[in-house]
């Protein structure tokens, strides 16, 4: 779930800061239940090429490549500290040959076009334009392939406070209603092969697991230079994401070429 911003606001303290996101196994609202039914939809059709746009430390991707042995993957994304883990996430799977992560842009990328391609909170690494985003996702896949989607989408409309409390600028236009994405993949010619979204349980797991390993340090260490303005972060990220729970959902869309 990465972009430039998120790539320079999430790249770390020194090594004597907080330690970075050790407790997710997947960077957004996504099960190890949810993820198995996912790998294995996904490993059905067969890809033999994987592109994963955004990819962070390439989870998802890594237990495709781990399911069809004959697969073969590229993570695309600006996180440099991000693509080392899904480096040695790879290797210790025995995947690194079979598999790069890539330090550059997704905008415009020629990487494609993939048998399969993730996109998983991550259509802002192609555009800021959904649509246009979905239509780069339809350049980038093979007739026949799939592309999952992970996209956030509001549940219900968010009233101004909470908007108001959210990430800044925030506006009711930065997302569609589920129903209105779907319709938005349909036209930009995919079929929906599945509709899924996370669930409270997934969401809390994730927000939790994102601040935890900061909290905890915080909480030993509150002389320390970095405290400061580790303790804002925390504060501030807490505070969006009571302001966005049960507001703001994310959507996983399996996604079939027409």
């Amino acid at each position: 779930m990465s972009t430039e911003a998120t790539a320079r606001a999430e790249a770390g303290p020194d090594a004597d800061g907080p330690p970075r996101l050790t407790r997710l196994t997947f960077h957004g609202p996504l099960s190890e239940e949810r993820a198995t039914r996912i790998v294995r939809r996904l490993a059905g059709a067969g890809p033999r090429t994987v592109l994963d746009l955004g990819c962070g430390w390439g989870e998802l991707m890594l237990r495709v490549l781990t399911a069809v042995p004959e697969a073969r993957g590229t993570g695309v994304d600006l996180n440099a500290r991000d693509l080392e883990r899904g480096r040695r996430g790879a290797g210790a799977r025995g995947l690194a040959e079979r598999v790069a992560f890539v330090e550059e842009s997704a905008v415009g990328t020629a990487r494609g076009p993939a048998d399969l391609v993730l996109c998983v909170g991550a259509s802002q690494a192609l555009s800021s334009e959904l649509s246009e985003a979905l239509g780069a996702l339809r350049r980038l896949v093979t007739d026949g392939g799939r592309v999952l989607l992970g996209e956030g989408f509001w549940q219900r409309p968010p009233t101004a406070p909470e908007l108001a409390r959210m990430w800044p600028e925030a506006s009711a236009d930065d997302h569609l209603d589920l129903a209105t994405l779907v319709d938005l993949a349909v036209a930009a010619g995919f079929r929906p092969e599945w509709v899924e979204t996370a669930n409270a349980d997934e969401w809390e797991e994730f927000e939790a697991g994102y601040q935890a390993d900061a909290e905890v340090w915080l909480a030993g260490h509150g002389d320390h230079p970095l405290a400061a303005g580790t303790r804002e972060r925390l504060d501030r990220h807490r505070a969006q994401w009571m302001s966005y729970r049960g507001v703001l959902g994310i959507a996983y869309l399996t996604l079939v070429p027409a």
